[in-house]
């Protein structure tokens, strides 16, 4: 049991009233208020003076004023000379994964070593102020354990919508292609032809995936494909894409490749990874479907300058050499074009709890500093379905916040320096004095 949690029952066992020998209910909600000089309104793009928020039962009940009526006996969390911000949604990251073991260096350990990294990586990425982050790939169902044990109140961590396996062909990218024909691997991932598609992402579904995600085209770190080269066809996609909406799921789709990305997009996809090679024509059918671009554009410098010392395959730094420059330049079109984008960072390829450092590569390559938070707030937030519950400071929503001193606005880098994280009105990290 969090601690946070018990202090709640012991208040409402304390404030109960004593009849005839029975406790009686309490009629205190647990709610916190929280004020700060200024707050980031995702929603309107602007700047908002001394708001005041109340969020009772960790979600968010008022967004006013400071002076606005208080709630009797609320606790007070003040936060002069900081800007609030609602909490960040990373949509693309690997938080079972750590990029010093690359290449063959991940063989040296046990399978359930990743499980571990997961859980110290989630501490981290909450404390960096990524409240909310979609798992885009992990072995053994490892990112819903760490979900299940985050929701339990067992070890601290953002909210995690999992993807369990990212689904792959045959030699694919999302195949393990490294080892000769006497080593097999399990492989529950890889699925081909429309039929084992489908069967595919149902079996995933059951044991905990909120989210699809497939392997479209080639990629860096797969060593032996080509990275752009499409490896499901228009049909196969379709299958696939039919088969989670059906279900309730939302599909994303790991592809470099500008044929690859157009089939998925034409498939019905919800958001494009990476999108490094997207044309124009690419950018029209994003726009006309109202597809997602997910592009993760600054892992490029961490990648070139770490990847050999971290055991990454020469063939995989030969493609990131290739495609990196020209991934910034196909954002930079794309946000000039309109396509809607949201914030992915491909953590686990770069360590986990850098995830923030993104912010200012998209501010050089064509954002404005609102254009990057929102991406990483409201877009994220209606990406993923969640625009009720995460993404923005407004009633209704989870009481999830961040504060960081300074104005990112005028500096986007304050976000690496987050010093308060707030989940469900729970506070994660509190300033230091």
């Amino acid at each position: 049991m969090k601690l946070s949690h018990f202090s709640r029952i012991l208040h409402c066992v304390t404030a109960g009233i004593l009849m005839n020998g029975v406790m009686a209910a309490a009629v205190h909600a647990d709610t916190v208020v929280v004020t700060a000089d200024r707050m980031i309104d995702v929603l309107a793009g602007k700047v908002v003076e001394h708001p005041q928020i109340t969020i009772v039962n960790g979600r968010i009940t008022a967004v006013a004023a400071q002076g606005a009526a208080v709630t009797e006996g609320a606790r007070r969390v003040d936060l002069s000379g900081m800007t609030l911000l609602p909490g960040l949604i990373d949509m693309h990251t690997h938080i079972t994964s750590d990029p010093r073991y690359s290449g063959y260096r991940g063989l040296e350990f046990t399978d359930n070593f990743w499980t571990v990294v997961g859980v110290a990586n989630a501490k981290k990425t909450l404390e960096a102020g990524f409240t909310t982050i979609r798992n885009v790939g992990s072995s053994n169902y490892d990112d819903v354990a760490i979900k299940q044990g985050i929701e339990q109140g067992f070890v601290p961590g953002p909210r995690i919508v999992p993807a369990t396996y990212a689904i792959g062909a045959t030699g694919g990218h999302c195949d393990s292609t490294e080892f000769p024909p006497s080593i097999s691997v399990p492989s529950p991932q890889i699925a081909n032809g429309a039929d084992e598609m489908r069967a595919t992402v149902r079996k995933l579904r059951k044991y905990g995936a909120e989210v699809i995600k497939f392997c479209g085209t080639g990629g860096v770190f797969s060593k032996t494909d080509s990275v752009g080269g499409q490896q499901y066809d228009l049909a196969e996609m379709k299958a696939l894409v039919d088969e989670a909406h059906m279900l309730g799921m939302k599909v994303a789709v790991h592809a470099h490749g500008a044929a690859g990305i157009k089939d998925a997009i034409r498939a019905g996809v919800d958001t494009i990874e990476h999108a490094s090679l997207a044309d124009e024509e690419a950018f029209a059918l994003a726009k006309q479907h109202g597809t997602w671009f997910d592009m993760d554009i600054y892992n490029d410098d961490y990648i070139l300058s770490d990847g050999e010392k971290n055991g990454v395959f020469k063939e995989s730094l030969e493609k990131e050499r290739t495609i990196g420059l020209k991934q910034r330049q196909t954002f930079q079109s794309a946000v000039k074009a309109g396509v809607k984008m949201t914030f992915g960072t491909d953590a686990g390829v770069y360590p986990n709890g850098y995830n923030a450092r993104q912010f200012a590569t998209m501010v050089k390559w064509g954002m404005t500093p609102m254009q990057a938070i929102q991406a990483a707030t409201v877009n994220a937030a209606e990406a993923l379905g969640r625009s009720t519950d995460v993404g923005a400071i407004a009633i209704g929503r989870y009481g999830d916040l961040i504060a960081v001193g300074g104005d990112p606005l005028a500096d986007v880098n304050s976000l690496r320096s987050v010093a308060f994280v707030m989940k469900g009105g729970d506070i994660v990290k509190a300033p230091s004095h």
